[in-house]
């Protein structure tokens, strides 16, 4: 059965289930054009997260994002009332699929580099889990809103950097979420 989502009173059509996260669930919908990406806000517990108010979260994220200059999907269109945020759909692997699948490149792990140096004079850090960021046309895009105030435990080369390839801590995530794969 066919599945329609309002955003501010616009019908999106629902294609697919693109995955769940912390804060909510992700789809590939289609409206009047492009296909685009319908984000869901949920409130399941989370048991290493804690969270405010989650619509508020994503714009502010967004806009930080976007002045750190971090390559990020447009935000198309919130809808506070439905807790639902439209955004630009970038088609392509994600970067788990690709150490996952032995695809990794080079110059993927150079651009979250840089993506970590923007963050970091932003005084931010991002979710570097490699579910988060896609590779299109060469080009690695970071598909979470998600931002945090800097804290370099969590920065790239101490946190994000064991899942960027196939380490220990990759292959521990995979043998504990092969369902998921």
């Amino acid at each position: 059965m066919e599945q329609i989502l309002t955003v501010n009173r616009k019908e999106y059509r629902i294609l697919r289930l693109l995955g769940k996260g912390k804060g909510g669930y992700s789809y590939l919908a289609q409206g009047d054009g492009a296909p685009v990406v319908l984000k869901q806000i949920h409130h399941e517990p989370c048991d290493y997260y804690t969270f405010g108010n989650k619509i508020e979260a994503e714009r502010n994220d967004y806009a930080r994002l976007c002045a750190a200059g971090i390559r990020i999907p447009a935000m198309l269109d919130v809808d506070v009332e439905q807790e639902r945020i439209v955004k630009e759909y970038i088609d392509g692997p994600a970067i788990y699929e690709l150490v996952r699948d032995g695809g990794m490149r080079e110059e993927y792990l150079a651009q979250v580099r840089e993506m970590a140096r923007q963050a970091f004079a932003a005084g931010l850090n991002i979710d570097y889990f490699p579910t988060n960021f896609i590779a299109r046309n060469g080009l690695l895009w970071y598909i979470d809103y998600e931002c945090n105030e800097y804290m370099e435990e969590w920065n790239f080369e101490n946190w994000g950097v064991k899942y960027w390839t196939q380490t220990a801590e990759f292959q521990a995530y995979l043998d504990t979420h092969k369902e998921e794969c």
